[in-house]
């Protein structure tokens, strides 16, 4: 008969019997930060670029708001340059609807374009 519960001292995990497996007893941390993709370039450079502000983030207990603050606004000028830009250079709903195909690849380029101002502007400072 094999144990319900398992401790392995060379890895700190303990396990549980599911079936025939054990499987590891994990747990999801809530007090793990979650910021989107800007937030976690903006924390890669501050690591890299800003050490000093990055551990007085830390320090002071801001970086999370930080890095969620970052992450928004970035995300919302994106949108808003993604918009601007569309409507600049004409791709509208009616070129969606006669070449899906084309639409696709405008709205890819101006979407890299708005990404590439936004991480100058916003994230790499």
């Amino acid at each position: 008969m094999m144990k319900k519960h398992i401790y392995d001292e060379i890895n700190g995990l303990s396990y549980t019997l599911h079936g025939d497996y054990y499987l590891p007893d994990l747990a999801v941390n809530e007090d793990e930060p979650t910021y989107g993709k800007y937030g976690i370039l903006r924390k890669q450079f501050l690591k890299e670029y800003r050490p000093a502000r990055y551990q007085y983030l830390l320090i002071t207990g801001e970086l999370t708001a930080h890095l969620n603050r970052v992450d928004q606004e970035a995300r919302e000028q994106v949108e808003s340059l993604m918009k601007q830009m569309a409507e600049k250079q004409g791709v509208t709903e009616q070129v969606k609807m006669q070449d899906q195909m084309k639409w696709v690849g405008l709205m890819n380029g101006i979407k890299a374009c708005a990404e590439e101002i936004v991480l100058k502007e916003r994230v790499y400072m």
